[in-house]
Formats: C-alpha cells, structure tokens, sequence
C-alpha cells in the first residue's frame, strides 16, 4: 500500500491537521512543510505562555517541531486532535525547560553562596589564628627565660625532649621538667586572656 502524499494542485487549506500529519510521518516533506505552517504559531503561543522569554519560546517551539517531525509516526488521531498533541508536546517540553533553567540558576546561586561562605570563613578563620598567635606570644612572656627556651625549641623547632635537652646541654630529665612546667605556666597564662 502506497504511503499517504498530497495530490498535486489540491488545495491544502481544506486538508485537515491529523492528514498533514500522517503524509508526513510517511516522508511527505510538502505536507510537513504545511504543517509546520498551520501548527508554528499555536506551538509558539503556548511555549510563551510557559517560558515567558521570546527566544527560549522561539526554541521551545522549533524544538517541538523537529519532535513532532521524528515522531509523527507515533500520533494516534483515536486519542485526539493534532493540535492538542502539539499543545501537549509544547507545554511539556517548555515545563522541562523552565525547571532546566531554574536548576542552573539554582546550582549557580549554590556556588556563589558556597563561595561566600568561603571568604567569610577564610577572613573569620585568619582573625581567629592571629588572635591565637597573639595569646600564645603574650603568653609565653609569662615564663621563665628557660622555659620559654625549652617550649620554643620543642614546639616551635619540632625538637623531642631528647633533642632540648641535648641542644640546651642540661639532663633528659630537667628539659622534660622545663616543658612539663612551662607548659603548665602557658596553659594557665592563655586561660587568663580568654
């Protein structure tokens, strides 16, 4: 059986919508093309009604046209009419759109707000260390001239009790009485200023 095509020098404004579409889902490009024509503004009215935007409209709808081309086939004239299929093909792919374009906006401000957070964090985060740094060198004025000399030399210096102990030339046993009791002081010291 031959596929449905439009007969030469008929007129085309009496030939209904569901005909234009099963001659195209056959391959006829003439009845798509006046289709196309029939059904572009109605596809455009309803992808502005949901996008609002003209241009993204404009591809809601070109869109929908390509997919009704690839699935004319695919229409059932027992289910409804061409229009409403259109209408329904426009309005979804426009809602698909809209949600799209409101999860980049919405990952965007995510980003920018993560960002923020950043700077804020690394300024608050800054203030806070300088603070510490500035108790901990108030702090250590507290000590013993010795020690201040053994906590430097261990904490500041990365050396063991060993190590203080070698460097400063006393005995294991007084360098860990110096960090031990220095460290004590300190602690008292830094729990004064807060």
């Amino acid at each position: 059986m031959a596929a449905p095509t439009l007969q030469a020098g008929r007129d085309t404004t009496v030939v209904p919508s569901e005909q234009l579409l099963v001659a195209s889902a056959a391959g006829d490009q003439q009845a798509f093309a006046l289709l196309v024509e029939r059904i572009r503004p109605q596809a455009l009215r309803v992808a502005r009604g949901v996008v609002r935007d003209p241009s993204i409209a404009e591809e809601v709808a070109q869109e929908v046209l390509t997919e009704i081309w690839l699935k004319a086939d695919r229409f059932d004239p027992e289910r409804g009419t061409v229009t409403g299929w259109v209408a329904t093909l426009t309005r979804r792919r426009a809602v698909d759109r809209v949600r799209s374009e409101q999860a980049g906006r919405d990952r965007d401000d995510r980003v920018a707000r993560r960002s923020q957070v950043r700077e804020v964090d690394v300024v608050a985060d800054e203030v806070e260390l300088r603070l510490e740094h500035w108790q901990v060198r108030r702090a250590l004025t507290e000590l013993s001239d010795r020690q201040r000399e053994a906590i430097e030399l261990a904490y500041f210096a990365g050396h063991t009790y060993r190590d203080v102990a070698r460097v400063l030339g006393i005995p294991e046993g007084t360098a860990k009485s110096r960090l031990r009791d220095g460290l004590l002081r300190l602690r008292e010291a830094l729990d004064g200023l807060v």
